[in-house]
């Protein structure tokens, strides 16, 4: 495996392959890589020549500094996993003043939208630093194809969006949620969870897929009710919101329509660590 931390010997062996030809996967991480991380890197390795991986905690998407120190690093742990998948993998690792020349700020990018709810309302900022690092990274990695996992599934139709509405000519691969056999979504946060904590934190699943089985039998308000109350049994879970939206446009509903797809989001704080989770309801 090849790792490289400076942009310039980095943008020097890609073009070498793109003078190549090769077909490049790439999987944009911050580290703290789990079995979702893995099988990203999997199909990637399966669909394309050649598959780079980026680990680099972002500073600019974080609204939270406690939030960024705390984020859970451990890249000796991290290379260890990737040789064991491939020692033919690229990993590109380099440091925030390397990315952002001592200038740490976000550029400015319209979502149609699609940033008004959910994260976007409870954590102000934080898809602007999410788009500002993919630009930059996908300027830099030219890939032709880009895998994300659908448990951020709003990240997910934003840098749809983004990518499209920017012209960059590569394609989005959404891949499945990976769970553990509980039903937990695999997070690389799910690291700061004690044993118990994890546990407790399999709930959110529950109450999504409450949603899933009594989506075409209840109405909204007996929904949002049963899994407020649901919750409500764990003093460890502090709901920070419960919506029913839209696939396409992310916005809020409280009607259905037979011809469009929805979802169900949730975020909570459990035990002390913000978690996020989703699930299709059709």
């Amino acid at each position: 495996m090849i790792i490289f931390k400076k942009i310039v010997e980095f943008k020097n062996y890609l073009r070498k392959l793109k003078n190549k030809k090769k077909k490049i996967g790439f999987i944009p991480t911050m580290g703290a890589l789990h079995d979702g991380h893995f099988s990203l890197i999997s199909r990637s390795i399966s669909e394309n020549d050649l598959s780079i991986i980026s680990i680099f905690i972002n500073p600019t998407q974080f609204n939270n500094q406690n939030d960024l120190f705390s984020y859970p690093s451990d890249l000796k742990k991290d290379i260890n996993s990737l040789k064991i998948i491939s020692e033919n993998l690229i990993l590109f690792n380099p440091s925030s003043e390397e990315i952002y020349s001592g200038n740490i700020v976000s550029n400015v990018f319209s979502f149609g939208g699609l940033d008004k709810y959910m994260e976007g309302k409870f954590r102000k900022n934080h898809f602007q630093g999410v788009a500002t690092i993919l630009q930059k990274l996908f300027d830099l990695v030219k890939p032709d194809n880009v895998y994300f996992g659908e448990k951020d599934f709003q990240q997910l139709r934003i840098v749809e969006y983004f990518v499209s509405n920017l012209g960059f000519n590569l394609n989005i691969i959404r891949c499945k949620t990976i769970r553990t056999d509980d039903g937990l979504a695999l997070s690389s946060r799910n690291k700061k969870l004690d044993i118990s904590s994890q546990k407790i934190a399999t709930n959110l699943f529950k109450a999504l897929n409450f949603v899933k089985e009594n989506f075409d039998t209840l109405n909204f308000e007996k929904i949002y009710n049963k899994v407020r109350h649901f919750l409500s049994e764990f003093s460890e879970i502090k709901i920070e919101y419960f919506i029913i939206a839209d696939e396409k446009d992310l916005k809020p509903i409280k009607t259905k329509d037979k011809n469009k797809k929805y979802r169900a989001f949730i975020a909570a704080d459990v035990s002390g660590v913000r978690l996020i989770d989703n699930i299709k309801l059709y």
